[in-house]
């Protein structure tokens, strides 16, 4: 509404200025001289001139903070839709690069684009409506030319928007595999095989390169495109003003305004089309931030989480872009105390069906339930507070193995962190140090500091359900035996990822997820 205010003004400064110009340009060559009072329309002339910097100015700060209140929502929504739903398609290199280089390309489309939409509503219509009342013939040429340049403009835009999603894409794979090689590069160097990942990037980087040069190419080529139609459109008013002004059938007060404002009718259009190029980008990243924020599908349970069993009923989950299920017709049941494991194939659908036990993905078919409860009634935030989660790669923070295991409860002591890492199979103590990511420990190690927490969650933030992603991965047979009786031992009901025999083997029951993803 601000920007179509600024556009209304503008118009209007537009149309006095044209005016001014052309009285008094007519005056001087009638006078051969500068007509009485030509102090004073040149100060009028530069009011003008200032008010439209002013607006100008106006125009570009509102458009400045209107990106910046959009981004900063959009980025909260985006990392709030992250946080609901953790288990998703979407990368974390791709999440980076949408919420951080991504979007701040949205700079061009409220910059830009977005004010210049308002322009091209109103001044056209403004100065299109003074130009008929004046010299209704012009303003019929304008109405049948101005609109050739949107049909123009959205022929273009497909072609720019195909073009644009294209190179957001190459950009979008580029950012992952760069992301995987930073990632999986000690391996990569363990075995030598670091410098034959170059061949890898060099030619996603190429492929980006040509994708970006054939933006550059299709946004200078419509350019020029439409300042080559809105040229010849003014210049066919101009041709006929021309030879109207001849033959008398026009005066010359009247032709100098319309031919000043006639390349202001056209302009305000044809700058939204030069600038839908500075917004593409950001409306591609745009659209992969609402990708984002949709798959966290909206949950209105309000039930506070029911004592009980918990269990999966013949759900199926197909994740967004896959053709096949990850999970298709899984049924177990948890009864409190028991322990459960789940056993099969990697790519099976293993942590797919943990991920739908803690309420992070709904299921397409079937149902969830806690104490016969669906889950989908069920307040998420009360159902995870009875939950002690660990993942096969555990979030570590900065500081000591002490304050990690603290996590787990507040009020947990050090005695509480000690029992705990000790139950867990830790050789180490809680004052040693963990950098950013878990750094400093092994695979097992965080495994290890993860599993202690969970048991002082379950200990002493009295969660009922522990459930553990390949939690003795990397542990030894004793140390494997130790975790396995700690985790019994907690009462709490337990549903276990792993392929280990001596895990499958001290269950109370094994349910076999049979592999469904292609």
């Amino acid at each position: 509404m601000a920007t179509v205010l600024v556009g209304i003004a503008t118009a209007g400064l537009l149309i006095a200025q044209a005016w001014l110009i052309a009285d008094w340009v007519t005056a001087a060559f009638d006078l051969g001289g500068f007509p009485t009072g030509w102090q004073a329309a040149l100060a009028l002339l530069a009011l003008v001139f200032v008010g439209r910097g002013a607006l100008a100015w106006l125009n570009s700060w509102l458009a400045h903070r209107s990106a910046a209140s959009v981004k900063s929502t959009l980025r909260r929504d985006v990392l709030a839709a992250r946080l609901a739903t953790p288990v998703s398609a979407t990368s974390s290199a791709s999440l980076m690069r949408t919420v951080t280089q991504g979007l701040d390309a949205l700079d061009g489309y409220f910059a830009k684009y977005l004010p210049q939409l308002g322009l091209a509503a109103t001044v056209p219509l403004l100065v299109g409506g003074v130009i008929l009342l004046t010299d209704w013939q012009s303003a019929l040429i304008i109405a049948f030319t101005l609109p050739l340049i949107p049909v123009f403009m959205a022929l273009i835009g497909w072609t720019t928007e195909k073009a644009t999603r294209h190179s957001y894409s190459l950009a979008d794979r580029l950012a992952n595999h760069f992301g995987d090689l930073i990632a999986g590069l000690p391996t990569l160097q363990a075995f030598a095989r670091a410098r034959a990942q170059r061949r890898g990037v060099d030619l996603t980087e190429e492929q980006y390169r040509g994708a970006t040069m054939k933006v550059l190419y299709i946004s200078f080529l419509s350019a020029f495109a439409l300042e080559l139609l809105a040229s010849l459109s003014v210049a066919i008013v101009a041709v006929t003003v021309g030879f109207r002004l001849v033959y008398g059938h026009v005066d010359f007060t009247t032709a100098l305004f319309v031919l000043i404002l006639a390349p202001e009718a056209f302009l305000p259009v044809r700058q939204v089309g030069v600038h839908f190029h500075d917004s593409a980008d950001g409306i591609a990243a745009a659209d992969a931030a609402f990708e984002v924020i949709d798959e966290a599908r909206a949950h209105s349970g309000t039930l506070p989480a029911p004592d009980g069993a918990l269990a999966l009923e013949d759900v199926s989950f197909t994740y967004a872009g896959s053709a096949e299920p990850a999970v298709d017709g899984l049924s177990l049941r948890v009864e409190p105390g028991e322990v459960v494991a789940l056993s099969g194939s990697s790519g099976g659908g293993k942590s797919t069906a943990l991920a739908l036990a803690m309420g992070f993905l709904a299921p397409d078919s079937g149902r969830v339930t806690v104490g016969g409860v669906s889950l989908a009634d069920v307040d998420l935030a009360s159902w995870r507070a009875e939950v002690a989660w660990v993942a096969q790669e555990p979030g570590l923070l900065n500081g000591t193995v002490g304050d990690n295991v603290a996590l787990g409860h507040p009020s947990a002591t050090p005695d509480d962190v000690a029992r705990a890492l000790a139950d867990a199979g830790a050789e180490f103590g809680a004052g040693k140090h963990v950098g950013d990511d878990g750094e400093g420990l092994s695979a097992g190690e965080r495994r290890r500091v993860a599993l202690a927490r969970a048991l002082v969650r379950i200990r002493m933030g009295g969660a009922r359900l522990l459930v553990l992603d390949e939690p003795t991965a990397g542990l030894d047979a004793d140390t494997e035996a130790r975790v396995i009786e700690a985790v019994r031992a907690t009462g709490a009901g337990a549903l276990i990822v792993s392929h280990r025999p001596a895990v499958l083997a001290a269950a109370d029951r094994v349910v076999e997820v049979a592999t469904c993803a292609g």
